[in-house]
């Protein structure tokens, strides 16, 4: 008997002291994400940004050459 409350009391802190070290690795894991999805949305950003100046380069253009044309 005395060894089985033994091993059951070693158990216990075995699991206690590996669940307190592990205490912040969920944490750490989910602003992992956060960050990973700020950057995807900061590069879409930039993408929008980029597609958006060659729109308005397109058009100004395309002004330039009708100008001259008439």
């Amino acid at each position: 008997m005395n060894k089985l409350l033994a091993a059951l009391i070693a158990s216990l802190f075995a699991v206690s002291s590996f669940a307190a070290s592990h205490v912040g690795a969920p944490m750490a894991a989910a602003s992992g994400a956060k960050a990973e999805a700020k950057a995807d949305t900061k590069t879409e950003k930039k993408a929008a940004k980029k597609k958006a100046a060659k729109k308005t380069a397109a058009k100004k253009s395309a002004a330039k050459a009708s100008d001259t044309k008439s």
